[in-house]
């Protein structure tokens, strides 16, 4: 019993630490994909990914993994969820197309507050005023740092927050799943569904990929499939409204690889955006840490 009550809260603050490494690994993701979809269709960068990442999970889990997968009790909530990241996939893709990037930016963080929202709904989570407060002022800072200006064209922008939606939902699948299933049970099945949609598209779109391509690709899943593991970890072990704000740290990244690679200089804004959201994080942390040390005191009494 006691060992419950001093642990606890330990778990919670370490499954924050490993959805932040997990997204700071998504970045990176993001500026491969960046730059490999100037020369490669998306379904063949998909496919790489996925199948690299599938190679890793089942390093990962064994012989045991495997068995484990077929014998699974979760396969059709495991495949509702792959088919919902797929989706968000595709719809966030397809409003870039017709969104500045700080307008799509803007609408696609919404996905944390609705993360927070479904899980009092269907996870029945209770939620503070602070974890509300962290989430709200994070996507403050997102609104400061994006800056939406412009004409917003409606179908575009559904389309973004639909893709928001479905993102959201699949964070809440994670953490009603991770309960009773694997974490690499869960990257093999996603990622398959993911491989086996792809593939179909593959002779439409298919590049050779030279060296530096193949290079990129082998990178783009590792950086995928480490960064799974850890997010899917980290959902594991902490409540889904705990690690939602930590999802804003990703647009922090984004702003410092922009300028690392593309020279892309933050404004005064971005950079006090960037700072909300940091600090946002940074006080969801160290409620945590506050929580873990009293009941660690309240269990040592």
């Amino acid at each position: 019993m006691t060992t419950a009550l001093s642990d606890e809260p330990a778990r919670r603050l370490g499954g924050i630490g490993f959805c932040a490494l997990g997204y700071s690994l998504f970045s990176i993701q993001d500026v491969l994909v960046k730059l490999l979809v100037t020369t490669y269709a998306v379904p063949q960068v998909l496919f790489f990914r996925s199948l690299i990442i599938i190679a890793l999970a089942l390093a990962i889990g064994g012989g045991s993994g495997v068995r484990s997968m077929v014998h699974s009790p979760n396969k059709l909530a495991l495949s509702v969820r792959a088919a919902l990241m797929l989706v968000a996939w595709l719809s966030f893709y397809s409003a870039a197309r017709h969104l500045g990037l700080a307008q799509l930016a803007t609408i696609y963080y919404a996905a944390p507050i609705i993360v927070v929202v479904l899980s009092v709904i269907i996870l029945k989570e209770k939620v503070s005023p602070l974890r509300w407060a962290c989430v709200i002022t994070g996507f403050g800072g997102v609104l400061l740092a994006a800056d939406p200006r412009g004409q917003l064209h409606l179908a575009p922008a559904f389309w973004a927050l639909f893709a928001a939606g479905c993102w959201a939902l699949s964070v809440i699948l994670v953490r009603l799943i991770s309960r009773s299933e694997t974490t690499t049970n869960q990257m093999v099945v996603s990622n398959l569904f993911f491989l086996v949609a792809t593939a179909c598209m593959l002779p439409f779109v298919w590049v050779t990929p030279d060296a530096m391509g193949i290079v990129m690709l082998i990178a783009l899943g590792f950086a995928g499939g480490f960064g799974q593991f850890f997010l899917y970890e980290g959902f594991r072990t902490a409540p889904a409204s705990a690690v939602a704000p930590i999802e804003y740290t990703g647009l922090v990244w984004a702003f410092f690889y922009g300028y690392m690679i593309w020279a892309d200089v933050p404004t005064p804004q971005v950079v006090a955006g960037a700072l909300i959201i940091v600090c946002s994080s940074l006080v969801l942390i160290w409620r945590e840490r506050v929580a873990a040390r009293q009941q660690q005191a309240i269990a040592a009494d």
